[in-house]
C-alpha cells in the first residue's frame, strides 16, 4: 500500500456502545495493526440535541477494557486534532460555502413549519430534485431575495445540490462494485441552522483533513454513500477518497434482522459492551463485562461474527488476530448472534487464563457476596479445581464459594428419597474417622487417601460407594455440582467437613 494505512471509528456520543459498533472497531483496529498502519477514535458529536453526558468517557472506557486502545484521540491526541467535531466547527463552513460556489449545493430558508406542511401534503416526500423548485430556496428565488433573506440573518441550512439522472458508484472492499441512481437520493442537510455541520460534510471533510485511507462503517450506512461519494469528488476529487468497506450486520438470533437492544432485553443476554447508565432515563443496561465476559473472550467472538481465516480455528489472541486478519475474508452476509456460542468462547477463556489473573477477577464478585478469603493463594488453588465448569465470572460464586463458606442450602430433596439408617451410620463413622485425624494432628489428607478410606468404610457398612458419592458431595457443597468429592475434603480441610456432614444429618434425621 503507497500511503500509511489510517483507520477511524468516529462514533456519536448518544448511549452505550452496541457490541456492532465494537466489532466495527475491532475490524478497524485489526485492519491498522495487521498493516502497521494507525487507528484513530473521532468523536462525531455535531448533533448537539442527541448528546448524552457520560457517552464519551464510556466509549474509551469501553475500548480501553477491550485493549483496543486508538493511536490518536480526544484522549491521546495527535497531529491531525481537535478529534471531536464539536471543537472543529469553525472549519466545516468554507466547504460548505465551496460547494455552494461551485454550484454543488444552495442554501434552503424552509422552516420546520414549512417541512411538516410538504410531508403531511405528499406522501413520503423527499427534498430532491423532484420538489426543491416547490421549496424556499436559492434555487427556486431570485438573487435579490436570496441576497436579502442572508442580509437579514434568516435562518438557513445548506443542502447538497444532487445531479439528476447519474450514476454513482464505488468499489467496496467487502461487496464490490456498488452503483447507486441520483434520481432516488435525497438533497442531504450539509450545513444546519446553527452553524455545525451534518454527519454526511463532516465525515467527509475530517476524513480528508485526518489522512483516513479506509473508511470501515456499517452496511446500514450504505444508503448514504451516494452523497459521500458526491462530496469527496466536489470537494477533493475521487482519487483522494478513501477505500470503503460496509461490513455485514450483526443479526438477531433467528436471523431475522439486525440485533437490536431490545432483543436483548426480550431474550436476557447483553448488547452493549459495558453497562451503560443512562443519564437520561436513569436506567441501565448490563453489558458483557458485568456479566461476567472477559475481554479476551469478547473480541474473539465478535471477530468470529462475520470473518474467519478460512480454517475451522476459532480461538484467537488478539496477537493472532492481528497476522490473520484479512478483509478479503469478511462476510458479505450477516452473522447471526448466538449468546450460547458467545459463552462458550469465555467459557473457553475462562480455562485458558492464568488461575492468578482469574483470582483478581473473581474476587470482587466474592466480596459482593460477602465471601470472606483470607488467603489468596487458597483462592488461586480453588479457581484452579473449578474453572472448567464456569462459563461466565459469576459462576465462580456457585462453583466455588462452598470452599470458603458453608452453603447456606441443603439439597437433602434429592438425598431423601433413597435414604437409609446403614447410609446414617456410614456418615456418622465417617465423620469420626475425620475427628480422629484431627486429633492425630492432621488439618487435611490428601484426596487418594481420603477415597482409599471412604472406600473401605462403605464395604465395612456394606455399602457401595456410588451410593453415597452423591449424598456426600450434596452434604460437602449443598447441590449436585463441582470437583472430586475428595479433592473438595482435602480443600476445605476435615473440621470443615466433619462440620457439614454433622449439619446434613441433622436435616435428615
Amino acid at each position: 500500500m503507497d500511503a500509511k494505512v489510517r483507520v477511524r471509528f468516529a462514533p456519536s456520543p448518544t448511549g452505550g456502545l452496541h457490541l456492532g459498533g465494537v466489532r466495527t472497531v475491532l475490524f478497524n483496529y485489526l485492519f491498522a495493526k495487521h498493516n502497521n498502519g494507525e487507528f484513530i477514535l473521532r468523536i462525531e458529536d455535531t448533533d448537539q440535541t442527541r448528546f448524552v453526558s457520560g457517552a464519551e468517557q464510556y466509549i474509551q472506557d469501553t475500548l480501553a477494557w477491550c485493549g483496543l486502545l486508538p493511536d490518536e484521540s480526544p484522549l491521546h491526541g495527535g497531529n491531525y486534532g481537535p478529534y471531536r467535531q464539536s471543537e472543529r466547527k469553525p472549519m466545516y463552513k468554507q466547504y460548505a460555502d465551496k460547494l455552494i460556489e461551485q454550484g454543488n449545493a444552495y442554501y434552503a430558508f424552509d422552516t420546520p413549519e414549512d417541512l411538516d406542511e410538504k410531508r403531511k401534503e405528499i406522501p413520503n416526500f423527499q427534498y430532491s430534485h423532484t420538489h426543491r423548485m416547490g421549496m424556499k430556496n436559492s434555487l427556486s428565488l431570485s438573487k435579490e431575495v436570496v441576497d436579502e433573506l442572508l442580509k437579514n440573518n434568516t435562518p438557513y441550512v445548506i443542502r447538497i445540490q444532487v445531479p439528476e439522472n447519474e450514476e454513482v458508484s464505488l468499489d467496496d472492499v467487502i461487496r464490490g462494485h456498488v452503483s447507486f441512481d441520483t434520481n432516488m437520493v435525497d438533497d442531504k442537510v450539509l450545513l444546519k441552522a446553527d452553524g455545525m455541520p451534518t454527519y454526511h460534510l463532516a465525515v467527509v471533510v475530517d476524513d480528508h483533513l485526518m489522512k483516513i485511507t479506509h473508511a470501515f462503517r456499517g452496511e446500514e450506512w450504505l444508503p448514504s454513500a451516494p452523497v459521500h461519494v458526491l462530496l469527496w469528488k466536489y470537494l477533493f476529487g475521487l482519487d483522494q477518497m478513501p477505500k470503503w468497506a460496509h461490513l455485514p450486520l450483526i443479526l438477531k438470533p433467528d436471523g431475522n434482522g439486525k440485533l437490536s437492544k431490545r432483543d436483548g432485553e426480550r431474550l436476557g443476554f447483553p448488547v452493549f459492551a459495558m453497562d451503560w447508565f443512562d443519564p437520561n432515563t436513569n436506567n441501565t443496561t448490563i453489558g458483557f463485562k458485568e456479566r461476567g465476559f472477559l475481554p479476551e473472550a469478547f473480541v474473539n467472538l465478535l471477530a468470529m461474527l462475520g470473518w474467519n481465516d478460512g480454517t475451522d480455528k476459532e480461538m484467537y489472541t488478539m496477537d493472532e488476530l492481528i497476522a490473520g486478519f484479512s478483509l478479503d475474508r469478511v462476510h458479505k452476509g450477516g452473522a447471526k448472534f448466538d449468546y450460547e456460542k458467545a459463552k462458550w468462547f469465555n467459557a473457553e477463556w475462562i480455562k485458558k487464563l492464568d488461575n492468578k489473573k482469574l483470582a483478581d477477577l473473581v474476587q470482587p464478585y466474592f466480596d459482593k457476596e460477602g465471601i470472606e478469603v483470607q488467603d489468596p493463594a487458597y483462592l488461586v488453588k480453588v479457581i484452579g479445581l473449578v474453572k472448567e465448569r464456569c462459563h461466565l465470572l459469576p459462576d465462580f460464586i456457585a462453583q466455588a464459594g462452598f470452599y470458603f463458606k458453608a452453603p447456606t442450602e441443603i439439597d437433602t430433596a434429592s438425598i431423601a428419597p433413597k435414604w437409609e439408617e446403614k447410609k446414617q451410620c456410614f456418615f456418622d463413622e465417617l465423620g469420626k474417622l475425620y475427628s480422629s485425624k484431627i486429633e492425630a494432628g492432621m488439618i487435611t489428607a490428601p484426596a487418594a487417601e481420603l477415597e482409599v478410606e471412604f472406600k473401605e468404610l462403605a464395604s465395612k457398612h456394606d455399602l457401595k460407594p456410588g451410593e453415597l458419592m452423591l449424598p456426600f458431595r450434596i452434604m460437602l457443597v449443598g447441590g449436585k455440582f463441582g470437583p472430586g468429592v475428595f479433592e473438595i475434603v482435602e480443600a476445605i480441610a476435615l473440621k470443615d467437613a466433619i462440620a457439614r456432614i454433622e449439619h446434613s444429618l441433622q436435616l435428615l434425621s
